[in-house]
């Protein structure tokens, strides 16, 4: 077996990949401070619990956020006042264990640890201060008498213990981006990119729960009791929503010049204005700006409905949503055809269905128009039972429409569903023959590593199915060795081809060590070699 052979099947794809499905390997002998700060607080060990410690605290944090909105609403802080006391209680609890296993792991940490008392340089740093700062309030109450107003507003402090994730983001941001201009820093922020690091994802993250922040009001506002109740609150939350989507739109827009395909300062922007994500984008604000300036003309107030919209922002980077698109596309001639073949039929059934029912029920069956409902239901084969036949042959012909849209209205879902098996099927080989090409050197560097990395995420492929397919590699890479490609393959690429005459030159040396010369010259002197080819032989042996 070669080097290159050896090197396929020696391949870690978990150090490749960064141990992804893997939990973190950490010695069960060191002593217990280290052992408890290496699991929960250490953030250079993958595959520890720094990460969703880190993620869950800022769930809470911001579910405080909400606590104390809504403690400043009578209606619904009164009935509950018990739950809110009962999550105040519980928030503390797990804030205070936080600080304290913060403080007792401080000589552990780096930034504490070749300090003379690394306790007390945890407790004056900017970030355990803002840890106690989230507690304090609460302990103040049960000591000292103050006013709920004042602890209110300190209990907002909490919002601070953000940073603690947010902060290294930020550092990690201008590193990426050193030297970079203004634009380009915009562009790694609101674009996936080498340059944007965690606090990319931190910006999607917002994004997307002002996304569901924002839907969620809408959906709420329906409720009369509950708008009547937060009518201010929904207000605030709106406007507040529509000036964030507003900035990432505008900055989408600005930046948008720094994306490969969008060249241009001014045709790079319009087509990225046309682009379906960022019209999706201006229809998320377009309602609320509409209603503002145009109110004292058109009663717009029906346009508030299309802020469900907004849902459609959280489509974007989602390669389930783009292989789909893919698929619809590829398939559209095939489910076009579908479609009007359904067309055909409804309008032909409920022409039937008024022909056969008008009489016996006129106040239903009034025209073909009102006959297509019945066609639609009947074909989608719900039938409701608001409308449907009485008589004989209008009933036979429920029956066989009822059958027929069993399988007519199922074609395009089958369609969809073989497109889309098939679509993934494809980006797999493609994966396969990226990875097949990555490997035929026989080394893997950071770029291609990074590759693989970001395939295997956008395909959600575990480090198992991504070595399914490296064994799929290793043998083709083995069969490829077994049967060389044919010398007109071979002549089709120059570098290939160099390659292939060194090591016919390496071959016919090893040939002249491993043979008898003697009687190899004998032989080829009584006529099995040419005047000529003996002479390249000599010289290719060095003895002319």
């Amino acid at each position: 077996m070669d080097n290159k052979s050896q090197f396929l099947k020696d391949l870690n794809i978990e150090a490749i990949l960064g141990g992804q499905d893997d939990e973190a390997k950490i010695d069960r002998h060191l002593p217990m401070r280290k052992w408890l700060y290496s699991w929960l607080l250490d953030p250079h060990i993958p595959g520890n619990f720094q990460k969703d410690i880190d993620k869950w605290i800022s769930y809470l944090i911001i579910a405080n956020l909400f606590s104390l909105m809504f403690e400043h609403v009578p209606a619904v802080f009164e009935p509950n006042k018990h739950w809110f006391e009962f999550f105040d209680i519980f928030s503390v609890a797990v804030f205070t264990i936080e600080y304290a296993l913060r403080l007792y792991l401080a000589p552990e940490d780096e930034e504490f640890k070749n300090r003379k008392s690394a306790r007390f340089g945890f407790i004056t740093s900017p970030f355990a201060i803002i840890d106690f700062l989230a507690v304090a309030p609460f302990y103040l109450k049960a000591f000292i008498p103050i006013d709920l107003r004042v602890l209110r507003f300190l209990r907002l402090l909490r919002i601070l213990k953000l940073f603690r994730v947010v902060v290294p983001a930020i550092q990690e941001f201008k590193e990426l981006n050193k030297d970079r201009t203004f634009r380009q820093k915009v562009h790694a922020l609101v674009y996936p990119s080498p340059y944007g690091g965690t606090m990319q994802n931190i910006f999607e993250v917002f994004i997307a729960v002002w996304v569901l922040l924002s839907v969620l009001a809408v959906v709420l506002e329906s409720v009369q009791s509950i708008q009547y109740i937060l009518n201010l609150q929904f207000v605030v939350l709106d406007a507040l929503a529509v000036a964030i989507f507003t900035v990432e739109y505008c900055m989408r827009i600005y930046s948008c010049v720094e994306e490969p395909g969008f060249k241009g300062a001014i045709s790079g922007r319009i087509k990225q204005a046309k682009t379906p994500s960022t019209v999706i984008d201006f229809l998320a604000v377009l309602p609320f700006f509409l209603e503002v300036f145009l109110h004292h003309l058109f009663d717009l107030r029906f346009l508030r409905v299309f802020r469900l919209a907004r849902l459609l922002k959280l489509t974007r980077g989602s390669d389930a949503t783009a292989t789909l698109f893919k698929v619809v596309v590829r398939e559209w001639p095939v489910m076009s055809a579908s479609a009007f073949i359904m067309l055909l039929l409804v309008i032909l059934t409920a022409s039937l269905g008024y022909l056969f029912e008008h009489d016996a029920q006129p106040d239903k069956f009034e025209n073909i128009p009102t006959s297509i409902y019945w066609a639609v239901i009947t074909l989608a084969s719900v039938g409701y039972g608001d409308i449907s036949p009485i008589t004989p042959i209008g009933r036979t012909l429920t029956i066989i429409l009822a059958l027929l849209g069993i399988g007519i209205f199922a074609i395009p879902a089958a369609l969809l569903a073989s497109a889309f098996s098939d679509e993934l099927v494809k980006e797999r080989d493609a994966l396969k023959a990226n990875l097949f090409s990555i490997l035929k050197d026989g080394k893997i560097d950071d770029e291609e590593a990074a590759l693989i990395r970001s395939e295997a995420k956008r395909l959600h492929l575990t480090n198992e199915e991504i070595n399914a397919l490296i064994d799929q590699v290793i043998k083709e890479h083995e069969l490829e060795e077994r049967s060389p490609l044919p010398v007109h393959k071979i002549a089709e690429s120059p570098a290939l081809a160099v390659e292939h005459f060194k090591t016919l030159l390496g071959q016919i040396r090893q040939l002249g060590i491993h043979t008898d010369t003697a009687k190899f010259e004998a032989t080829a002197q009584a006529g099995a070699l040419s005047e000529k080819e003996m002479a390249l032989w000599q010289s290719i042996q060095n003895r002319s």
